[in-house]
């Protein structure tokens, strides 16, 4: 028998249609698009205002997307991954509901939380069903609606963060192409620089916590690049050396969108060309789990098969890690 690999074999996306722009941040708290766009490369950002909508909404449309484009019967779905970090709701899982409202009533689905680094240890795991064998099609979905955890007062945070989903599936391939190596790490000591401080087990939710703004997300912007800049580098960097590669064998490169300074420093550290390297985040901003699928769905049509890309995230928590993988068809 054939060693199965597993294959990326279409990808779909979804964005809200309002657009959030640094011209109009200007107008909500202490800040100029100058400022923004020179620290961050983030120009404007999508968010769901339906308040009767949640995460759960960006990624059943993604996923539609992706059904639609790829002519794709849900039945044939063996399992969703909803890789999130804003579920609808904190006990029942998102992606058994997206699942379902897509009609995918064949798959098992949960919810895998890993912050920004989310989609890329969803896709880990959703290889390791293909090569287990046992499954054809894993559904894998990264989406969140980081609009409803963050502060619009606080400048640090609102000007990052958009909202925003994409999807992926994987199936088994016979020609070695797919996911071909992965280097995934994580560190609890940035439990405390990167995080909502209430409404878990630890600070459940009561109405002091609520009053003192204690549910939406706070971060030490410092100290999170500093870890970000240096692990993510380090990631890609060692991927390539693992698997004998140069900068030249790389066609792209897809990091996680989350600042233009953190992207530019992981590709210098692989000597890699800015033409190889992919971004949307003047677009989008940080749309946590779903920025690595909006890339792959926003540049599907320069890959060709065969081509070599690297993945980078780095999230909170700490988490992150890199993958090598290679491109499985040519967009018709």
């Amino acid at each position: 028998m054939n060693t199965i690999t597993a294959a990326i074999t279409a990808v779909g996306a979804y964005v809200p249609d309002f657009v959030l722009s640094n011209k109009v941040l200007e107008t909500m708290v202490d800040t100029n698009d100058e400022w923004i766009t020179s620290r961050t490369g983030i120009k404007e950002r999508r968010i769901l205002k339906d308040e009767d909508k949640g995460t759960s909404y960006l990624a059943i449309m993604a996923a539609k997307d992706l059904l639609a484009k790829a002519n794709i019967d849900p039945l044939e779905i063996d399992l969703l991954i909803m890789a999130t970090a804003t579920p609808d709701m904190p006990v029942a899982s998102t992606g058994v509901y997206v699942a379902t409202e897509i009609g995918a009533i064949n798959a098992f689905s949960y919810d895998l939380q890993a912050a920004c680094s989310s989609f890329l240890y969803g896709m880990s795991t959703a290889a390791a069903y293909i090569q287990s064998g046992r499954y054809k099609k894993v559904l894998l979905i990264g989406a969140d609606k980081m609009s409803s955890i963050v502060d619009y007062t606080d400048r640090s945070t609102c000007i990052i963060f958009g909202d925003g989903a994409g999807a992926v599936l994987f199936e088994p391939n016979y020609e070695g192409l797919g996911l071909q190596d992965e280097y995934l790490r994580s560190d609890g000591v940035g439990r405390d620089f990167l995080k909502i401080p209430a409404g878990g087990s630890l600070v459940p939710t009561t109405f002091e916590t609520v009053k003192d703004n204690r549910h939406n997300i706070i971060q030490d912007g410092k100290t999170v690049f500093k870890y970000a800049v240096t692990n993510m580098a380090d990631a890609s960097e060692l991927i390539l050396k693992r698997n004998n590669l140069t900068n030249d064998d790389v066609d792209w490169l897809v990091p996680h969108q989350a600042n233009k300074r953190i992207i530019d420093a992981t590709a210098s550290r692989m000597n890699l060309e800015d033409s190889k390297v992919l971004m949307n985040i003047e677009k989008y901003g940080n749309t946590t789990s779903a920025t690595l699928p909006l890339v792959l769905n926003d540049f599907e049509s320069l890959f060709k098969k065969g081509d070599t890309i690297i993945f980078a995230a780095f999230g909170g928590g700490f988490t992150w890690g890199s993958i090598y993988l290679k491109w499985a068809y040519d967009k018709k």
